[in-house]
Formats: structure tokens, C-alpha cells, sequence
């Protein structure tokens, strides 16, 4: 079993970041992060990782994911999410590579923003780094209140994404 991070801690004040290609994101109120090593290939779990309509099947932390255009998942591609305690919201693909996928989602007065990274290793495992980060007059406000749930959601989606690409690669 993987060792579980300390949770990161919510950033109460506007700060930057680097989002991992080069670039830094202005404004970010909140950000929080979770890695997972899996014992499965890059190929495995990226497969269960952008085949998002089968999420509610192996992570808790969605009920419902419905896409809204077909085909593979793309840049510009949408999906509508339903999780419990929060409203539905579209999430748009806005980057995609072969490893990693970030989508964003907008609310009133919150822009909120996802990453999922795959990192492959030699000896056939992947480790996956998933985070949210939130912007917008009404992070600082939302906060608070809604930083432990979606710390909770990233945890439950990298331990289902772990169970799911580890139960796949078994079987081939």
C-alpha cells in the first residue's frame, strides 16, 4: 500500500504556483494536491483515468458523469459531474498530453481547476499526482467549507483510480 501524503494545507492568500509546465498560475486562493503510486502501467490507468463516464464505478467521490460530446477525451471535450454535497458542474478539457489531462470548471464567483499527471516508471508502475486548485472572488469565501470535502474527493479518486488500474492490470 502506498504511503498517504499529509494533506497540503489550504492557502488562505493569494499565491502562485507552478503548474508543472513552465507556467505559473496568478491568484490561486486554493490548492491541493495527493499522489498515488500504483502497481499497474501508464497505459492501464490512463485508460481508466479519461474513460470519465465510468468514474461513479470505482471512486466514491462522483455519482453521475454524463460527457456531452463524444468520441476520445480531447481538448475542448465536457463532461457534466455530480458529486454529493455540491452542485453538478461542466468540466472542460482545456490540456491534454499523452500522461496528463486538466480540465476547468466555472461557477459564479469561482473558477476551479483539475489535474491529473501520470508519471510511468520502469519497473511497469505509474505514479499519479491529482490536484484542484480554485481562484476567483469567492475562493477565499468557499474555502473553508469546501476544502476538506474536496481534499476528501482526491483522496477517494487516487485510492479507486490504485484499486481499478491495479484490478485491470491482474487480469491481462
Amino acid at each position: 500500500m502506498a504511503a498517504t501524503l499529509p494533506p497540503p494545507p489550504v492557502v488562505p492568500v493569494a499565491v502562485a504556483r507552478e503548474d508543472g509546465r513552465g507556467t505559473t498560475r496568478e491568484g490561486v486562493l486554493v490548492y491541493l494536491e495527493t499522489s498515488v503510486a500504483i502497481a499497474a502501467p501508464a497505459p492501464t490507468v490512463w485508460d481508466v483515468l479519461t474513460d470519465v463516464e465510468t468514474w461513479p464505478q470505482w471512486t466514491a467521490s462522483t455519482t453521475r458523469v454524463r460527457r456531452l460530446d463524444g468520441g476520445p477525451l480531447r481538448i475542448g471535450s465536457r463532461a457534466r459531474i455530480h458529486q454529493p454535497r455540491l452542485l453538478p458542474a461542466v468540466w472542460t478539457v482545456v490540456d491534454l498530453t499523452p500522461t496528463t489531462f486538466t480540465w476547468t470548471a466555472h461557477a459564479p464567483g469561482a473558477a476551479t481547476v483539475a489535474y491529473h499527471d501520470l508519471s510511468p516508471h520502469p519497473d511497469g508502475s505509474t505514479t499519479v499526482r491529482l490536484a484542484v486548485d480554485q481562484t476567483g472572488a469567492l475562493a477565499p469565501l468557499l474555502a473553508p467549507l469546501l476544502a476538506p470535502l474536496a481534499r476528501r474527493y482526491l483522496e477517494l479518486e487516487a485510492a479507486g483510480l490504485k484499486h481499478r488500474a491495479e484490478d485491470l492490470a491482474r487480469s491481462r
